[in-house]
């Protein structure tokens, strides 16, 4: 376990090998932070990478070739030790692989690599995932990146807003016991805004599928965006610990989630689950600009 930074003339960042996390976000003329300190009292994550599930699985369990594997939310990648596989002064990339501890439960071979570049103030977030073996792969991977709201002192959190590239509304999945129910929310969008109210999570992640959006910015009470996540992939979740009050906002991009409450088929039938043939890999990234 090892804390890594880099910076240009804009922001600095600070990334754990502990699950290749990014722990800091830095600009340098305000020394403002922007990443939650991972305070147990609330949560005690900053950035963690999802792999290989993004969610929870029904009964705790998934299902391939007729033998069942017990496996806990978000899987295991967040809590490894990736090793360092290049730094420069604007760029970071660390990889994990697959190992014995790794193939007892999930049982396909991998090398998941995560690189953090900073492009002004910027940070592209970057994963890559390798299918080394010579049979199909399934998986999903996500971001959970949680950011300081409120930002500044004398505001508090239900002062701000989310703001939307989907200027109209967005209709919202509803989570049951950490899994996907049939129920959904429609949230009007005033001007592309959805206001943070002190319940807007009491039914915990707000799951937006079907590319809705993909860009959402972090609004100050004046009407500026101090924060900014923009993707490309076809669904992210909205959080912060329900009923906690948690000065900060998770803004998710994911390619998969968690079972739907009903689900019980084999582990490549998941919805939005991600495939590789052997040999191949899977590229995407987001960003975080500030």
């Amino acid at each position: 376990m090892a804390l890594f930074q880099i910076g240009n003339e804009e922001i600095t960042i600070q990334v754990d090998s502990l699950g290749a996390e990014l722990k800091s976000l830095k600009k340098i003329k305000t020394d403002t932070e922007y990443m939650w300190d991972a305070n147990p009292q609330f949560w005690k994550r900053t950035s963690p990478v999802l792999f290989p599930i993004v969610g929870g699985l029904h009964n705790s369990v998934y299902r391939h070739e007729g033998k069942e594997y017990p496996m806990g939310q978000h899987g295991f990648a967040r809590d490894m030790e990736f090793q360092l596989k290049s730094q420069t002064n604007r760029e970071i990339w660390f990889v994990l692989k697959s190992n014995e501890e790794t193939l007892a439960k999930y049982p396909y071979e991998f090398k998941l690599e995560i690189g953090y570049e900073l492009q002004e103030s910027t940070v592209v977030v970057k994963w890559k995932v390798t299918n080394p073996s010579d049979k199909e792969m399934y998986f999903s991977i996500g971001g959970h990146p949680a950011f300081c709201c409120p930002i500044e002192e004398g505001t508090k959190q239900t002062d701000y807003s989310l703001r939307f590239d989907e200027k109209k509304e967005v209709v919202a999945g509803i989570l049951q016991d950490g899994l996907m129910s049939s129920q959904t929310v429609t949230y009007s969008l005033q001007n592309g805004e959805l206001p943070i109210t002190a319940d807007l999570f009491d039914k915990d992640a707000l799951i937006i599928e079907n590319n809705q959006a993909h860009q959402v910015a972090l609004v100050k009470p004046d009407g500026e965006a101090y924060l900014t996540v923009s993707f490309d992939a076809p669904l992210f979740g909205i959080w912060s610990p329900p009923g906690k009050n948690a000065p900060f906002i998770c803004i998710e991009p994911w390619y998969g989630r968690c079972d739907a409450n009903h689900f019980e088929g084999e582990w490549k039938e998941r919805e939005w689950g991600q495939k590789l043939a052997a040999g191949e890999n899977f590229k995407v990234s987001y960003q975080v600009t500030v």
